[in-house]
């Protein structure tokens, strides 16, 4: 295991990130400052921190500032973790937030090993997962536009009288409608657009997923997973490009436990007591 002279803790806003440094020979972890979140600044803070070459290794949290800074600290030859925000180590009786303690807590658990690093994907990859979520939410606008219009019709009391809604034959009906006002008549005319409107985004999506599938280097385990019965192109590359390399997972249980679909449990002595799934983990892949 290689050792590191310094364990650093970034805590990493849109703005600024707050820095800390925690000695590998022990003592408390000591507030280095802050600097701004841009890769000059984060540069230079690298050459502050190691002038002689001294062997670093730097944390932040996973969150809504992604993998760039983990890239840029890996391209200058650092150690770079990042870390699992809901698996940090806290004291219940700590009250006090702020980004210096976050920061110093993070250097000091970094040091002692007590922080769980997630899979960090590539650039490629990263776009793949991008472009499944795109369309994750793609297909979420399109249900709440549904149910804007479906809320509309039950309100002035237009109800469909044939066996399931969204086929050609509840379109024609919804053409059919008029109203007393001609205001509600634009209403609905527009709430009809904004479906239609969503649902060309999602088939969009959906015909680039399939047109860039070929080309990824992760292909082949989608087609296998397609294979599977009940398991289509959205499913399997939803599954590959947020889980990434599957092998990781020892066993099926370790992937189910990740995944939040194995049963809660709190249990103590002789009594036993089993919930619902977890739902912790990955949201994406457990929705599929």
């Amino acid at each position: 295991m290689e050792k590191f002279s310094k364990y650093v803790g970034l805590d990493a806003h849109k703005k600024t990130i707050a820095v800390s440094v925690a000695d590998a020979g022990g003592g408390w972890a000591r507030y280095f400052g802050e600097v701004a979140n841009r890769p000059g600044a984060i540069s230079q803070l690298m050459r502050r921190l190691s002038p002689d070459g001294e062997v670093v290794s730097y944390c932040y949290e996973a969150g809504a500032c992604g993998y760039g800074l983990y890239r840029q600290i890996r391209e200058a030859g650092y150690d770079c973790a990042v870390v699992a925000p809901s698996l940090i180590p806290s004291r219940p009786g700590d009250r006090v937030k702020t980004d210096r303690r976050d920061s110093e807590s993070l250097a000091r658990l970094h040091r002692a090993g007590e922080l769980t690093a997630v899979w960090v994907p590539g650039e490629e990859h990263e776009a793949m997962r991008d472009l499944t979520r795109a369309r994750q939410d793609m297909k979420h606008s399109e249900r709440q536009s549904r149910q804007r219009l479906n809320g509309f019709l039950l309100r002035h009391g237009q109800r469909y009288g044939g066996k399931s809604k969204w086929t050609q034959a509840y379109w024609r009906w919804l053409e059919s409608l008029r109203f007393a006002q001609p205001v509600q008549q634009i209403v609905l005319q527009e709430y009809i657009d904004c479906v239609k409107q969503q649902q060309l985004r999602v088939k969009g999506l959906e015909a680039e997923m399939a047109r860039v599938l070929p080309g990824w280097r992760l292909a082949p385990v989608v087609e296998g997973l397609m294979a599977l019965r009940g398991c289509r192109l959205i499913t399997a590359m939803t599954v590959v490009s947020e889980l990434g390399d599957i092998t990781r997972f020892d066993s099926p249980r370790q992937l189910m436990a990740f995944l939040g679909l194995v049963p809660s449990e709190d249990s103590s002595g002789p009594r036993r007591r089993r919930g619902g799934i977890t739902m912790t983990g990955n949201g994406h892949v457990r929705r599929v």
